[in-house]
């Protein structure tokens, strides 16, 4: 049986998944993406939002053990941050090329991989959950790895009819956005000095981003028969869910106009 949710918004979005330099300490680098580098980043033209996703150091996986689905975040691949972007339209990118090239040129002194995931116009959906109380303390961010096999189609119509709605059902949810993935382009973002390696098996199809009250709440709704539910369901459709504990989220772009300081 499938359902539907309300959304708010249809944004024209993209991610990009960030893993800072190990010649320095984590916490150098991390305090870098969210400092100098944002003030690169903000004043890009066409931006109606721009969020940084910082992930917590410690991440071997929030979802519970699935038979067939990898669920265990491998160490090596393991992303420090995402730099989530809406765009305010579709001409967006190419107004904001020259910002964006100044950017190019910073992420060296921060970042050793940088990976672009973009969707097409309408595959991005930012849902009305409301929550108990609408307030968000604590998130989780979740990849999806397509199964080989799965057509993109019911991939997709999983994703939209089922999942999302069992998720935003538990009524444990405040936040929840989802992004579904164009095959992945190294040519879209080959920054230069930096690593965009990304081989198949490890390639990414779609991203959740699920908030809730606080921590407790959380780790509650990955222990829940819910989830357990969902495994059995979902594995004919993903071979790999990663679910990142995420630290922090920073807001410095909001309805297209820059902030004076992020909010959390």
């Amino acid at each position: 049986m499938t359902s539907t949710i309300p959304y708010t918004k249809k944004p024209f979005a993209s991610s990009i998944l960030l893993w800072v330099r190990t010649d320095q300490p984590r916490q150098q680098g991390m305090a870098y993406w969210k400092g100098p580098h944002s003030k690169i980043i903000s004043p890009t033209p066409g931006f109606n939002e721009y969020r940084q996703i910082h992930l917590a150091e410690t991440n071997p996986g929030l979802w519970p053990a699935t038979a067939g689905v990898e669920t265990a975040i491998p160490a090596d691949r393991r992303i420090d941050g995402v730099a989530e972007v809406t765009f305010a339209s579709m001409l967006s990118p190419i107004l904001g090329r020259k910002q964006t090239r100044l950017a190019y040129q910073d992420e060296i002194n921060v970042f050793r991989r940088t990976l672009l995931y973009a969707g097409l116009p309408n595959t991005a959906r930012w849902y009305d959950v409301g929550g108990p109380d609408g307030k968000t303390g604590a998130r989780a961010l979740i990849y999806l790895r397509k199964r080989e096999g799965a057509g993109t189609r019911p991939f997709r119509k999983y994703l939209t009819d089922e999942l999302v709605p069992a998720i935003a059902n538990t009524g444990a949810i405040t936040e929840l956005r989802t992004q579904v993935f164009m095959p992945w382009n190294e040519k879209l973002w080959d920054t230069p000095n930096v690593a965009h390696d990304n081989p198949t098996d490890q390639r990414f199809h779609a991203s959740l981003i699920l908030g809730f009250n606080d921590a407790a709440a959380r780790a509650a709704f990955f222990a829940g028969e819910e989830i357990t539910a969902l495994s059995d369901r979902l594995s004919g459709f993903a071979s790999a869910v990663h679910a990142y504990d995420v630290s922090a989220a920073l807001t410095y772009v909001t309805g297209g106009n820059i902030l004076p300081h992020y909010q959390e």
